[in-house]
């Protein structure tokens, strides 16, 4: 995990050593837009901070960054008012965040196909039972039709498991 601090204050890198320490990240200095759009085309970072004072002087360039930033947390800092420990925190929050919106993101996934699954197994029970029902089937068709409906009701069961029963985690 990387971090791309864009800012032209004096003492950035002392910074971002202090940051990198504290965090356990890599952390990369950009004094301007130019160093950081190329940065961020080198390789992708968890959060990417832009200086305050760039963001208002220069609208353009922060939104040029923000726009290749990709996935990476934006936060917008003033340096020359934050100290370390306060970007260790927005960091740290930001992370977190992102961490809770994926878990979240994954339990509906989970949750949206475990339904779709649903249906089209109690489709598949239903019709295959209907079939089963009719007169004239032949044997050897009535014998698949019942194995299909024997796997659509293991199916079934399985799904009702929670999730934590069948060894998996939504997350």
């Amino acid at each position: 995990m990387s971090v791309l601090m864009v800012t032209g204050i004096e003492g950035a890198c002392n910074c971002a050593v202090a940051l990198s320490a504290q965090l356990g990240m890599k952390v990369e200095v950009a004094d301007n837009r130019r160093t950081a759009l190329g940065a961020l085309r080198r390789r992708e970072f968890q959060v990417v901070i832009v200086d305050e004072t760039i963001a208002e002087c220069d609208p353009a360039a922060a939104e040029a960054i923000w726009s290749q930033a990709g996935l990476a947390i934006p936060l917008q800092i003033n340096f020359a008012l934050s100290g370390a420990a306060r970007l260790v925190r927005e960091i740290k929050a930001g992370l977190y965040r992102r961490d809770r919106e994926r878990a979240l993101a994954s339990r509906a996934a989970a949750s949206a196909i475990e339904a779709e699954l649903k249906s089209t197994i109690a489709g598949l029970l239903l019709h295959s039972e209907l079939a089963l029902k009719g007169n004239g089937v032949p044997a050897t068709v009535a014998d698949r039709l019942r194995l299909v409906a024997e796997l659509a009701g293991t199916l079934r069961q399985q799904l009702r498991a929670p999730l934590e029963v069948r060894g998996q985690t939504a997350v």
